[in-house]
């Protein structure tokens, strides 16, 4: 936006693209769609803006600016007629897809700026002062933004290889995003590590000494008036950003474009990478609320689920027999990705557990039985399915009390096996089992 738009006496607005939920009092928030007056632009990366009686920052990116009179926004004038044109001689869409080219790259090239303020600003500050931080401190507080501010600068470069600073309707930046589409993945440790960097910056900010020190860095780094939990946010709703804007981009990039097929597969690769940052944001989630259930179970033995579970598949009551036994046995079963655990219960205390053993999934069998006689153990069985080993020296038979029962525990065993796939095609277990030796690591200290 041109600041000489409002110093001129017009009234200007912006529409918000994307909901901005606010992180200081400062700040102004909005939802997608929410028409902002803008008072103050001379900022590239956060304007002053009203809606009825709030002002406050927010941020540019998040934003398109609307024409000073709306008959002037539409493709067309008064009476409904399609001039077909928006701009200096383009056709609507085409106009509107260099909009929204030059949003992208107007963004990237203030986000960068961005992540330089944070990594020059405060990192290098706090490393100085060693009186003040150690270095777990800052790199709970800061994650790895250096590692994004390194990738983010060699993505930008990309972009503005193939962005047509004349024509910027034509360029093709699909096939940027295709070729760093698994590089977007280092997000998922700063999106994780979020939640402890705000714990730790909200522990320090009670002391005085951290509220002016990290107040002279920002003056130092003649930062915007933003707290330091709001730049850290940026991060996490950039990379939730990046589908939003390439489903925009997609819109108006016409079928025969020579970038619509690379932004059609970049926004559903980005999309893969917003939904598995969740998917994994979750699994490091259950991690902590395996490690408290274990931690319950009465006469644990051998190794800790954590050691190659990461999910709770399912669990149940169910009625168990093994061989060599002859008399079935109830216990509470625990399905998790490659193993499942059984319990007994306490006769007069239901909610204690005691530890009885665990099947090794991945080399377990499941057949669903008919009613009837079963000839390994040579007894009758209703709502039956067993559970053996190729080798056969493991088999269990396990009958639930009805027969919806029994197809719930078929449904969960099959999510096993499709869970544990989907876990190495994308890699997640490497990913899980590396945090969790690090947490191992961090208790042991």
């Amino acid at each position: 936006m041109n600041p000489q738009l409002i110093s001129d006496g017009s009234v200007v607005y912006a529409e918000g693209l994307w909901d901005h939920v606010t992180m200081d009092i400062q700040e102004l928030g909005f939802k997608a769609g929410d028409a902002i007056e803008v008072i103050d632009a001379t900022n590239k990366e956060w304007w002053w803006g009203r809606i009825m009686d709030s002002e406050g920052w927010f941020p540019a990116s998040f934003v398109r600016q609307l024409s000073t009179h709306l008959e002037e926004s539409q493709c067309g004038d008064e009476d409904g007629t399609d001039l077909g044109l928006l701009g200096p001689g383009l056709p609507c869409k085409e106009q509107m897809r260099a909009n929204v080219i030059n949003e992208i790259m107007t963004t990237e090239r203030d986000y960068i700026t961005h992540l330089k303020d944070i990594c020059e600003g405060y990192i290098k500050q706090c490393r100085k002062r060693t009186d003040m931080f150690t270095e777990e401190q800052i790199r709970t507080i800061y994650g790895n933004i250096e590692e994004i501010y390194r990738f983010q600068k060699k993505f930008l470069k990309g972009l503005e290889k193939e962005f047509n600073k004349g024509q910027p309707h034509l360029s093709e930046i699909g096939c940027c995003f295709l070729e760093h589409q698994t590089d977007f993945q280092i997000y998922s440790e700063y999106c994780n590590n979020h939640p402890n960097a705000c714990v730790q910056l909200s522990k320090l900010m009670k002391v005085n000494k951290y509220v002016y020190f990290f107040e002279a860095c920002r003056l130092l780094q003649k930062m915007i008036d933003i707290s330091l939990d709001g730049f850290l946010l940026t991060p996490v709703q950039k990379i939730c950003k990046y589908p939003l804007q390439l489903a925009e981009l997609l819109k108006y990039t016409n079928p025969q474009h020579r970038d619509y097929k690379d932004v059609e597969a970049a926004l559903k690769a980005m999309k893969n990478v917003a939904r598995m940052i969740n998917e994994r944001k979750r699994r490091l989630e259950n991690i902590d609320k395996i490690a408290q259930w274990q931690s319950s179970i009465e006469d644990w033995e051998g190794e800790d689920v954590l050691v190659r579970s990461s999910e709770l598949i399912f669990s149940g009551e169910i009625s168990k027999l093994s061989q060599p036994q002859t008399k079935s046995q109830q216990r509470m079963f625990f399905l998790f990705d490659h193993q499942m655990v059984y319990c007994k219960k306490d006769l007069l205390r239901r909610d204690i557990l005691y530890y009885k053993g665990r099947m090794n999934m991945d080399i377990m069998e499941v057949t669903d039985l008919e009613d009837g006689k079963e000839k390994d153990f040579n007894v009758t069985v209703k709502n039956a399915l067993k559970l053996w080993t190729r080798s056969g020296n493991e088999v269990h038979l396990l009958c639930t009390k009805k027969p919806e029962q029994k197809q719930r525990w078929l449904r969960a065993f099959a999510d096993e096996r499709k869970q544990v796939h989907n876990d190495r095609e994308t890699g997640l277990i490497v990913y899980v089992n590396a945090y969790v030796l690090k947490k191992q690591e961090r208790t042991s200290k």
